[in-house]
């Protein structure tokens, strides 16, 4: 049965107020409000000094917002029973970016690697952030697309129907879609949301992975001692659904080069999921992969991990392809991009890695890191 333009609109709506903003992504939380109690502030609770003073909100939203861990005192997650004190700054932050963040065309050099009327991708270089938000109000993709798009009659920078459709991590290099005209916005939305994109990414993770490919399936929700970091839970109604295929692409030894397809596109997934089945992607600083995980405990080999370190110091992760139906011709559209210079020259460097030139004498097997 065909749906109707009401249930379309109700889903991609739905998409663009999760999905669209969270999607493999979750480096930053973004400010919302911000009030600082003056000299003369009685004790009073959280929920209810909020309620007051941000309008259009309940005290019951704000207690499932501080139980969420968005809810700051003097940037520590509180409780909505918090009493409120004189000189506290108080602050509410979120996974996603505030709508009213202005946007500023700003003539950032962006690597386009389709581009007509209707859609562009480009591929965005490892270090880049996505979107303003808190502590990134400028210098981001969303400006440089803006200044790309500033002749564009259908594209205003407050108007969200138009511009990225997903996102990527601030670290992860990439394939990323955006959206040229409102119709173009609500079927690449909508193809997001039915999970017909194809999408993989290259990772390098710590560990030699046993099985030449595999299906991982895992609820991934925040972590609630750590609102920076996501987690599989266990079956149950925690987190949302997440499912990653992987293949093997080559093996190092102590690390393994593996191509993730993405069925849903959970924040963080590749790099939860990966961890959860006990393969860190290298030099992941917030899921520990910065330290090193497997090999020997000898001065060489740490000396050549810290090497590695150095040339790609950030996550090994690149979405390397991304495919689509195109809005208005309905061509599938597929979509491969380069990997960039840092972690090709981290492959390069586990490729031509061998315990032999390191080690004069064979080691110990309790010298093994694991």
């Amino acid at each position: 049965m065909e749906e109707s333009k009401d249930e379309l609109n109700e889903k991609i709506e739905e998409y663009s107020e999760d999905s669209a903003f969270t999607e493999e992504s979750g480096d930053e939380l973004y400010e919302h409000f911000r009030f600082t109690a003056d000299k003369g502030q009685n004790l009073l609770r959280v929920d209810k000094f909020l309620t007051d003073r941000i309008t259009g909100t309940s005290r019951n939203r704000v207690q499932q917002a501080a139980d969420a861990g968005y809810i700051m005192a003097n940037g520590i997650p509180i409780k909505s029973n918090y009493k409120v004190k004189p000189y506290d700054t108080i602050t509410v932050v979120l996974d996603r970016p505030h709508r009213e963040v202005e946007i500023i065309p700003e003539d950032i050099p962006i690597e386009i690697v389709y581009e007509d009327d209707e859609v562009m991708v480009v591929n965005k270089p490892p270090g880049l952030v996505v979107h303003p938000g808190h502590g990134n109000y400028d210098g981001t993709l969303v400006n440089a697309v803006a200044w790309h798009l500033k002749d564009n009659p259908y594209y205003h920078t407050k108007d969200p129907r138009l511009g990225l459709v997903h996102r990527i991590d601030k670290d992860t290099s990439g394939l990323l879609i955006v959206a040229k005209t409102p119709d173009a916005k609500a079927d690449l939305s909508l193809q997001f949301f039915n999970k017909t994109t194809k999408r993989k990414y290259w990772a390098l993770v710590w560990g030699n992975v046993k099985e030449d490919e595999g299906r991982i399936e895992g609820n991934i929700g925040r972590n609630p001692y750590d609102k920076m970091k996501m987690m599989v839970f266990p079956d149950g109604d925690l987190g949302k659904p997440a499912v990653t295929h992987y293949k093997v692409l080559e093996r190092y030894g102590y690390a393994t080069l593996v191509e993730c397809r993405l069925e849903t596109g959970r924040t963080h997934q590749i790099r939860v999921h990966m961890k959860h089945i006990g393969h860190t992607l290298f030099n992941d600083e917030r899921y520990g992969g910065d330290e090193i995980l497997r090999g020997y405990h000898h001065s060489k080999y740490r000396q050549f991990i810290y090497n590695c370190f150095a040339v790609c110091p950030r996550q090994a992760l690149h979405a390397k392809t991304l495919g689509f139906v195109h809005p208005k011709t309905k061509e599938e559209i597929f979509l491969e991009s380069s990997i960039p210079d840092d972690m090709m020259q981290l492959i390069e460097k586990w490729r031509n890695f061998s315990p032999n030139t390191l080690y004069q004498e064979k080691e110990d097997e309790e010298d093994l890191f694991w």
